[in-house]
């Protein structure tokens, strides 16, 4: 058995609906802890940041070109 067909058994497809039930139902059992919520934020952050102001520096760098200048 390889990599990718371990994997793809664990995917949602390959199961019941009962056993995608009791699986969601221990995910919210096992919640979130005191710092988790707040690393999320940070994580979420630092991914989304750089992408956010490369757009914005092509999109001003375009008007700046092509309306500006």
């Amino acid at each position: 058995m390889s990599l990718f067909d371990r994997y793809r058994d664990r995917l949602p497809g390959r199961k019941s609906k009962e056993e995608l039930s009791k699986h969601y139902e221990e995910v919210e059992k096992a919640g979130l802890e005191k710092g988790d919520f707040l690393a999320m934020v940070i994580a979420a952050f630092i991914t989304f940041f750089p992408v956010l102001i490369v757009a914005m520096v092509i999109f001003f760098g375009l008007m700046w070109l092509l309306f500006i200048r």
